[in-house]
C-alpha cells in the first residue's frame, strides 16, 4: 500500500505563510471559494495543501499565485514564512494598471477635511 504524499491543511498553511493573520480569517476566506487550487475553485479550507500546488486568490489590490514549496511545522516569523512559497504573482505597476477610464488619483489633503481643518473653516468664518 503506498502512502499519500503529505499535506496540511490549506487554512492552516495560509497562516503559516502569513497571508492571513489568524486560522479563522484563513478559514472563512476558503470557504467563500475565491481562492484556486492548481487552477480548481475549492471552498474546503480542510483541503490538503502539497508542495508543489498552486495558489491562486485575490488578496488586497494583486491576484497572488504562489506555488507551496514547504509545508512548514509552526507559524514562524516572516522570513520563515516566505521560504514555504514561491511568489509567482505579475506585480503589474499601478500607472500601467489604471485604465483611461478610471478616475484620476486625488492629491493628498484633497479629500474630506478633517476635524482640526472644519474647526479652522469655522474660525476663519467665524460661526
Amino acid at each position: 500500500m503506498s502512502e499519500a504524499a503529505p499535506g496540511i491543511r490549506l487554512d492552516k498553511w495560509l497562516w503559516h505563510a502569513r497571508f492571513f493573520k489568524t486560522r479563522s480569517l484563513a478559514s472563512k476566506y476558503c470557504e467563500q471559494g475565491r481562492l484556486r487550487v492548481n487552477g480548481e475553485p475549492t471552498a474546503k479550507a480542510h483541503y490538503a495543501a502539497r508542495i508543489g500546488d498552486v495558489l491562486t486568490f485575490p488578496l488586497g489590490e494583486l491576484i497572488r499565485v504562489v506555488r507551496i514549496v514547504d509545508l512548514g511545522e509552526r507559524r514562524g516569523p516572516a522570513p520563515e514564512a516566505q521560504s514555504l512559497y514561491e511568489d509567482l504573482t505579475v506585480r503589474i505597476p499601478r500607472a500601467e494598471a489604471a485604465d483611461d477610464d478610471s478616475p484620476a488619483a486625488r492629491e493628498p489633503g484633497a479629500g474630506r477635511p478633517t476635524k482640526s481643518d472644519r474647526r479652522a473653516i469655522d474660525r476663519l468664518m467665524d460661526r
